[in-house]
């Protein structure tokens, strides 16, 4: 059976720092591992979009540190779809935008407004500046996933990256906390 000499000591030495100082150690390991798995999600990640909208975000707890990759911000709706493909679905104008018309008096509507030079003007869809009607049957999309493999191919990395960054911020002498929390992204 494996033994560990030292618990004693390390325990005794956490205690003796203030929690603020490993607070703020922990949030930039969480910070430093978030980080090599958001890189890779970014290169990993087909839409421009949705690789400006990934983030790393830690939140602290009394108790733990949780680090998340997530999206946010501009790009941040279309990123689900991305990572899990779309199922096929129909697309329609909302009713909301129609105005009370109906089908037919849409599809009249945006007649006149295409002999105008005018695309779309009773709020129809139009994909790639050709008009489709009023509804259209979207086919769904594949799965480009870019978020689960960035974590399951760096999860060591990320580990080490944080440890790193611990061992970086404390020392036998006590906790150094400058540059302790990292840099937000």
């Amino acid at each position: 059976m494996a033994t560990a000499k030292g618990r004693a000591d390390v325990k005794r030495f956490i205690l003796q720092q203030t929690p603020q100082d490993l607070r703020k150690v922990l949030v930039g390991a969480g910070r430093a591992g978030g980080n090599v798995v958001a890189d890779d999600a970014r290169e990993r990640c087909k839409s421009d979009r949705v690789r400006g909208s990934i983030k790393v975000k830690v939140k602290a707890g009394d108790s733990k540190v949780t680090t998340s990759v997530q999206t946010s911000g501009p790009g941040s709706a279309e990123a689900g779809w991305l990572e899990y493909g779309t199922d096929a679905h129909f697309i329609s104008v909302d009713d909301s935008q129609r105005g009370g018309l109906s089908v037919r008096k849409i599809n009249e509507a945006d007649k006149a407004a295409r002999r105008e030079g005018k695309i779309g003007g009773a709020e129809s869809l139009v994909i790639n500046g050709k008009f489709v009607g009023t509804t259209v049957r979207h086919p769904g999309a594949r799965p480009e996933p870019f978020l689960r493999p960035a974590l399951d191919h760096n999860e060591g990395a990320a580990v080490a990256a944080a440890q790193a960054h611990i061992n970086n911020h404390v020392t036998p002498g006590g906790v150094i906390v400058a540059g302790a929390e990292g840099v937000d992204e």
